[in-house]
């Protein structure tokens, strides 16, 4: 029985790394030709590690005539405010759909709830529309505006702040404190791993947000990364170490804040699912 358990895992830990490996190639290839030369990039045998390795690459991209460091500051801003408006107006809303009682609420987060089952392709149109009357297009402002309502978010919160006990609300209540103090310095306190799970969640959506950029954004100075990379292979197309190059630095800022969070994100993740 032992050898056999043995087999298993080893048979088990052995695929893995092989499926691990296999989805890791197109990684390292990109990683790879960003430091090729441009002459190295067609050559037959295809050259896996770069004889010589060479900057110019990322040289160009931040030199060509191409809003390159803008895109990636558009990005940086747009992402960051939407996860911050994410996670503030969700956790505001979990907070009074769980803890705060009045009449109607199963039903009123119940419909909440309901409009996850549209696709966001459907409300395209709509909010263009409303942003339109508003003057908002072509703005950051109504490149945000949509991310404040945002029923999953909601319910992974909401489901957290369930299992919160209610004696630690109650006890601040005897002591004066207000529901701003009590969502501030315990709810949100004590939420922080799936807070933080959220956060990265919702940071690498709007990072690698394409479609409604691309419809409410007009101007080149404006853009965000995504649909800078997608000029830059329209313009540079042949320029595959250019091209790996931009979308290696777009990587990094998700990289860093997944290594922030990861302390709270797999925690966060199953109290966010499981309980309540």
């Amino acid at each position: 029985m032992i050898h056999k358990e043995t087999r298993k895992k080893t048979f088990f830990y052995l695929s893995a790394t092989i499926i691990s490996c296999f989805i890791l190639i197109p990684f390292f290839w990109m990683i790879l030709t960003s430091f090729k030369e441009r002459g190295a990039l067609m050559t037959i045998p295809i050259q896996w590690l770069p004889e010589k390795i060479s900057f110019r690459a990322y040289q160009e991209l931040f030199s060509i005539d191409f809003l390159f460091k803008r895109a990636i500051f558009n990005s940086i801003f747009v992402s960051g405010m939407i996860t911050f408006i994410t996670v503030m107006s969700a956790a505001m809303g979990a907070y009074v759909f769980a803890k705060i009682d009045f009449r109607g609420r199963e039903k009123l987060f119940s419909l909440y709830l309901a409009t996850m089952m549209i696709p966001g392709q459907v409300t395209m149109i709509p909010n263009y529309l409303v942003l339109k009357y508003l003057g908002l297009l072509n703005s950051f402002t109504g490149l945000m505006l949509p991310s404040i309502f945002n029923a999953f978010a909601t319910f992974m919160l909401r489901q957290n702040m369930k299992s919160i006990p209610d004696a630690y609300i109650e006890a601040a209540e005897l002591d004066g404190a207000s529901q701003i103090t009590i969502f501030f310095r315990i709810v949100l306190v004590l939420s922080k791993p799936v807070l933080a799970t959220l956060a990265v969640i919702t940071f690498m959506g709007a990072w690698n947000d394409y479609l409604w950029p691309l419809i409410i954004l007009t101007e080149r100075t404006k853009m965000t990364l995504p649909i800078g990379l997608s000029l830059l292979n329209g313009q540079y197309s042949r320029r595959y170490n250019l091209l790996m190059a931009g979308a290696l630095i777009s990587l990094i800022p998700i990289l860093m804040v997944y290594a922030f969070a990861q302390k709270y994100f797999e925690q966060g993740l199953s109290i966010g699912g499981i309980k309540g």
